[in-house]
């Protein structure tokens, strides 16, 4: 049986750009450049973002989303070659970023360097109130490091029919361990439905993570496939409702992919136990067969 560690963090992360544009020119200005590059400052992961902001923000959300996949301490945009922050609907749209923050409890999304005027703006929105807004990048990273840092396992798994059932004893003991026994259930089913997934369909090594911050549960599971898991609503046998099934236990969940290769599939769960809404008797059946693929 492979030892339970706690949980990773990115040791290198070599400079990489993410997306890069060309944005029309401004004025007599040539036209300016848009992309966000990304490189690691010990664990925390920097986007280092440049051009008009509204050119280059879907291109941050999806770096931020591919940044969180590497498992990193948090994540720091700096915005000091971003240009044109209040054009319409931008920072509007930069601080819907907060709800990464939000789905990855305990992970940070810090955003500086916009200005006194339109950090504000940004932290008053609904969603950007969950990010970090800073003067400067130095406190960002200041502010990442200090903050909780959330409790976390990790266990690397072979694509083996025990894996399933290794990934529910990682959960169940951890859960244990952090007092949210209440949470075993509904994390052990998702867990080993997302595990047999990735044995059955993937055929890789397995990365179970399991994280607690503020009473909050996410289970990531990493393999090395690019296949993106794929729901078959109508199904009415044991194969395909598996992301159904998360849909229904997880508060929030999704897919994101590896900048290293293949994917993970990650799942939060509320502090709160969710008020059952599978059938008792689909409950019981998937808690008795937890084996089965989704797909």
């Amino acid at each position: 049986m492979a030892p339970i560690s706690k949980q990773s963090h990115i040791t290198a992360l070599p400079a990489r750009r993410f997306v890069e544009t060309t944005g029309p020119p401004q004025g007599d200005a040539a036209a300016q450049r848009s992309s966000v590059d990304a490189h690691a400052v010990g664990q925390v992961i920097v986007l280092d973002v440049a051009g008009p902001l509204s050119d280059v923000v879907e291109e941050l959300d999806q770096a931020i989303r591919l940044a969180l996949a590497q498992g990193p301490r948090g994540v720091a945009c700096d915005m000091t070659r971003v240009v044109e922050v209040s054009a319409p609907g931008a920072l509007r749209r930069l601080a819907s970023a907060g709800r990464h923050s939000r789905d990855w409890p305990g992970v940070p999304v810090a955003v500086s360097c916009l200005g006194r005027r339109d950090g504000q703006t940004l932290s008053t929105n609904l969603l950007g109130g969950h990010l970090m807004v800073t003067a400067s990048l130095p406190p960002a990273l200041s502010a990442i490091l200090q903050a909780a840092r959330p409790a976390g396992v990790t266990r690397r798994l072979a694509p083996h029919p025990t894996a399933p059932r290794a990934a529910r004893d990682l959960v169940s003991r951890a859960l244990v361990d952090w007092r949210l026994s209440q949470q075993i259930p509904d994390v052990c089913l998702v867990v080993s439905e997302l595990v047999t997934n990735a044995m059955i369909h993937a055929g890789t090594d397995i990365d179970v993570t399991l994280a607690e911050h503020r009473r909050s549960v996410r289970v990531a599971v990493r393999d090395h496939s690019h296949a993106l898991p794929v729901e078959r609503p109508g199904r009415s046998d044991e194969h395909g409702r598996g992301l159904g099934i998360v849909a229904e236990l997880a508060s929030s969940w999704g897919v994101l992919p590896h900048a290293d290769g293949g994917k993970v599939v990650w799942a939060v769960f509320d502090a709160a136990p969710r008020p059952e809404r599978l059938p008792s008797r689909r409950r019981l059946a998937l808690a008795a067969n937890p084996e089965r693929p989704f797909r």
